[in-house]
């Protein structure tokens, strides 16, 4: 491959200590999440790990679940960009459980911090994306025409002893995502991007469903949803590769969205991701019949078209300078 690869789903952690690490690893297990060992993450064995399987930049995201953790992790992020510019970019967690505190992280990490964009979790201590308390936050979001990466709880419940990740995450995202469609946050906040984490989860498979259903009068639709807004509006997310080569995720993808809304995303840095299934869907995108080679190079690098700051960086290493 030619074409340097920018991920927008690789996350990150503040430096831990063996007892830390020690204690989510048996957080995880309990939520059946069997790793062999406890997590660790580095900036230097993700740059080693970057450098050999061909990926420019990581765009860093994690939203831990206490807001003196969340305000931490976005101070390092900040610091690995800093130091890192055209390896690393940031996009800071935000509290979405409390407005207030949220329009401040957005104010800090617009300002203080120069995040290239924003992440979010679909559900976040009980309230969802879509809570009529957070329209300041939607509005504040569009008036920068921010791009905000959206994904659910990894360390949600296990249902019937298998770990969320397998197949729980996929279905709240698709809650999330719908909610915020009947409660009119796209249509009164067009500016914003969204990038939907792991190919939209379940939410491209139940599109059809929504479209044939969803404005049925049966159907709770406050806002008066017509089916070619959903249509529209379902068109107009982004959503991420993670986990999602083989050509089942992708078909229900572009099936709701174009290829020039797919970007490359690998969820690195999740203990549920590994080299090997990495470059498994790596491969699947590289190979399928599906797309086309123009847009698999646009998808490797979509990355820096949502994210103006971190293309700048790119940008100015790349242009000669003379004397």
């Amino acid at each position: 491959m030619t074409t340097p690869v920018v991920d927008i789903h690789a996350h990150f952690s503040p430096p831990t200590t063996h007892d830390q690490r020690e204690a989510l690893w048996k957080l995880m297990r309990s939520a059946h999440i069997l790793t062999s060992e406890p997590p660790r993450w580095t900036p230097e064995a993700t740059l080693d790990v970057m450098d050999r399987t061909g990926v420019a930049m990581q765009i860093l995201s994690s939203v831990p679940p206490s807001r003196e953790a969340l305000r931490a992790f976005n101070d390092y992020g900040a610091t690995l960009v800093a130091e890192h510019p055209t390896r690393f970019g940031l996009l800071a967690a935000l509290p979405t459980d409390d407005p207030d505190a949220c329009l401040t992280e957005i104010s800090r990490a617009d300002g203080e911090l120069g995040a290239d964009g924003f992440a979010v979790i679909a559900e976040y201590h009980g309230v969802w994306l879509g809570d009529a308390r957070l329209e300041p936050v939607w509005a504040a979001l569009d008036r920068r025409g921010a791009t905000v990466f959206v994904h659910p709880n990894p360390f949600a419940p296990p249902t019937l002893s298998r770990p969320s990740i397998l197949l729980d995450v996929a279905l709240e995202t698709a809650r999330s995502v719908t909610d915020l469609l009947y409660a009119g946050v796209l249509r009164r906040h067009p500016r914003v991007r969204l990038v939907i984490a792991h190919c939209g989860g379940a939410l491209p498979g139940l599109a059809g469903r929504l479209l044939t259903l969803g404005t049925e009068t049966w159907v709770p639709n406050p806002n008066q949803l017509t089916r070619d807004e959903l249509r529209t509006q379902l068109a107009g997310l982004y959503l991420d590769t993670a986990a999602s080569g083989e050509p089942q995720p992708l078909a229900a993808a572009l099936a709701m969205t174009s290829a020039d809304h797919l970007i490359y995303g690998s969820d690195w840095g999740a203990p549920c991701t590994t080299e090997t299934t990495m470059q498994e869907t790596r491969h699947g995108l590289a190979s399928t019949p599906l797309l086309t080679d123009v847009q698999r190079e646009t998808i490797w690098r979509n990355a820096l078209n949502l994210l103006p700051t971190a293309a700048k960086r790119v940008a100015e290493q790349q242009t000669p300078h003379t004397a």
